[in-house]
């Protein structure tokens, strides 16, 4: 299992964090009846603290089957949109919403749905409500990124939507660069959600509450 490059800072404050909590363990342990059982409790704390955040970091090898025509899941989580919208801040028209909730417990890349050029990237400062709330979209910090495929001439918009935990959103996109289906495009610290604007006449191979795998996962199908 690799560990993702974002996660190294935080690792080291981790590890500084759980250091000073068995110290301090052992330290005052001599204070307590049964200094043993203060020790032990210090490391179970710490190296508890260290994995938790660990496998937040974590980065699985996945085998991308590529294919043009479809939308992969761009995160592991939860899918908990499904839904027609108007999207007004590119296409300025109807879309199929698909938002896939990550918890922290998922794996925090996100990969690209679709092969293509990036036609549009924004990214937009904003709050950190929690990423089920119905303005999420609107007003948390996110990015917005367009892939346009050349082949067919589609272009697909997904946003990386930061939330109550989640208030670091990297990528790695910028306009006019060409990416591949299933790639890293970003990573969202501790999780939170991603969206997903697909044309109308797509096929949806998901349904709601269904759990997706980041690259793997096919969420749509298009015409």
């Amino acid at each position: 299992m690799k560990i993702h490059k974002e996660g190294y800072p935080s690792l080291l404050i981790v590890t500084i964090f759980a250091a000073i909590v068995i110290g301090a363990g052992y330290y005052f342990s001599s204070s307590f009846s049964n200094p043993q059982l203060i020790e032990a409790i210090a490391v179970v704390i710490g190296v508890a603290f260290f994995l938790i955040v660990l496998q937040f970091f974590r980065n699985p090898h996945v085998e991308i089957e590529r294919n043009e025509k479809h939308i992969i899941a761009p995160a592991d989580g939860k899918v908990v949109v499904i839904e027609e919208v108007e999207e007004t801040e590119y296409f300025n028209d109807k879309r199929r919403q698909i938002s896939i909730f990550m918890s922290p417990i998922n794996v925090h890349v996100n990969r690209n749905p679709l092969s293509g050029v990036v036609s549009y990237f924004k990214y937009h400062p904003g709050k950190y409500l929690v990423a089920w709330h119905p303005k999420a979209s609107t007003d948390n910090e996110r990015t917005t990124v367009v892939v346009k495929q050349p082949e067919t001439n589609t272009e697909i918009l997904f946003r990386q939507i930061a939330g109550a935990l989640a208030r670091r959103i990297c990528w790695y996109v910028k306009e006019g660069q060409p990416v591949v289906q299933g790639n890293e495009f970003g990573f969202i610290k501790f999780g939170s959600r991603v969206d997903i604007f697909v044309p109308l006449d797509a096929q949806i191979n998901v349904d709601l509450e269904q759990k997706t795998k980041g690259g793997k996962t096919v969420i749509a199908t298009l015409k």
